[in-house]
């Protein structure tokens, strides 16, 4: 068994501050990478549009850039609000929908 002497102990000391430091850096770099990342809204309207396109041709579209918090029952999350419109039976038809902000998933899609 190793004892400390006054000629290790900074040794020890200082092995223990790297470590430390090593397991700090290590713990904000792990945040940094899993941190919830937003997609753009322009991406999942994208993704809207080419679902609708698959029924018939489009005559508009929008989304609103900024995130909104949504909170449905236990659902927390931030959402963009966003519509869709097309001539159904020569009438202008318009739908509106709700996508999850982080994961692109549609949350709800309604006829307006």
């Amino acid at each position: 068994m190793a004892c400390t002497t006054k000629e290790t102990t900074p040794y020890i000391l200082a092995g223990g501050l790297i470590f430390g430091t090593g397991l700090a850096c290590g713990y904000y770099f792990h945040k940094l990478i899993t941190k919830k990342r937003a997609i753009q809204g322009d991406t999942i309207l994208k993704y809207v549009k080419q679902l609708f396109l698959k029924e018939g041709p489009i005559e508009g579209s929008w989304i609103e850039l900024q995130k909104v918090p949504l909170q449905k029952f236990a659902l927390k999350t931030d959402v963009y609000y966003g519509g869709i419109s097309r001539i159904e039976e020569d009438q202008l038809i318009q739908y509106e929908f709700i996508a999850d902000a982080y994961t692109g998933s549609i949350l709800d899609l309604y006829r307006v």
